[in-house]
Formats: structure tokens, C-alpha cells, sequence
């Protein structure tokens, strides 16, 4: 599901049991140094957005932020919150399931404004 489009990335969230957005560019670039750096810059801004508002709404353990793409080789920044009771908590997600995950995810449309209402103020520009 995709939550927030701009002219230049989007963010979509990835189901799972816990917080978990990721930013994509809108061209499909292969890595982030092929990425212009207006845009670098402003999806850094909204990486450290969904932090921020990631750490008020959802008081987590920790926030972990990635890039990998080695199966989507296309540059995208997940960003999610990690909790003690998440069922990998401390492996990564993608990580050896350490136990049956006892985090419940609360509904996230108000967080999902707030991230909204956040990036719209910033009023970024096309890159």
C-alpha cells in the first residue's frame, strides 16, 4: 500500500507484524550515488521524518534503516521499528526467527498522516 507520492519517490508500507515503511525512488535508479543529489538529500529528509515520527508514535526498542537491493535492484530505504517482542528482535528481519512474536501492531493511519503532513510541509520540489 502506498501512503505518500511525490513527483520524484513514493513510500509504501511492507506488511509485517511490526512498523515498516520503505521509500522508493521514482526512477528506477541502481544505486543511491546514481540518485541526483537534491533527491539524495530530500530522501534523507524523509528517511529521518519516518524516524522521528517512528520513535513518537511507536516508542520502539530500536529503528533499523536499510538498503540492500540485491533482489530489487532499484533504490529504495526501508525504515522500521523493532521492538523486544517482534519475533526477531535482535536478528534483522530478515534475520533467524528468534520466537512467535508477542508485538501487536497497533492501527497505523494516524501515523500514516503524520508522516503525510510532515513531508507535505517541507514542500519539496521535482528534482
Amino acid at each position: 500500500m502506498i501512503i505518500y507520492k511525490h513527483t520524484d519517490f513514493y513510500i509504501e508500507v511492507h506488511e509485517s507484524e511490526i512498523p515498516w515503511l520503505k521509500i522508493f525512488t521514482t526512477q528506477k535508479y541502481k544505486e543511491l550515488t546514481d540518485v541526483p543529489k537534491p533527491l539524495r538529500q530530500q530522501l534523507y529528509e524523509v528517511m529521518e521524518i519516518i524516524e522521528e515520527e517512528m520513535r513518537v508514535f511507536y516508542t520502539p526498542e530500536k529503528i533499523n534503516i536499510a538498503t540492500f537491493g540485491n533482489y530489487l535492484p532499484h533504490v529504495h530505504i526501508h525504515v522500521m521499528a523493532r521492538f523486544k517482542e517482534d519475533s526477531y528482535f535482535p536478528e534483522p528481519m530478515w534475520g533467524k526467527k528468534q520466537r512467535e512474536g508477542s508485538y501487536v501492531l497497533q492501527k497505523s493511519e494516524k501515523f500514516y498522516l503524520k508522516i503525510k503532513e510532515s513531508i507535505e510541509s517541507l514542500n519539496f520540489r521535482a528534482v
